[in-house]
């Protein structure tokens, strides 16, 4: 049993540090979607983005 915890543990750290790996978004990003018009607008900063995926990169601009 706590062999099995482990594993478990050690999966789900992995599966984090893979998703925050190939994504660019921080805690500032917060996209919603506008399906009458087809986009997805950041509350943050305001930057739009068209399609139905969310997006997985961060649009704000560098300061």
């Amino acid at each position: 049993m706590p062999l099995l915890l482990l594993i478990l543990l050690l999966s789900v750290l992995a599966y984090m540090w893979i998703t925050r790996r190939t994504s660019t978004l921080t805690r500032a990003c917060r996209w919603r979607q506008e399906q009458s018009a087809g986009q997805w607008r950041c509350v943050a900063c305001g930057a739009v983005v068209p399609g139905a995926v969310e997006p997985r990169d961060c649009l704000r601009p560098k300061a």
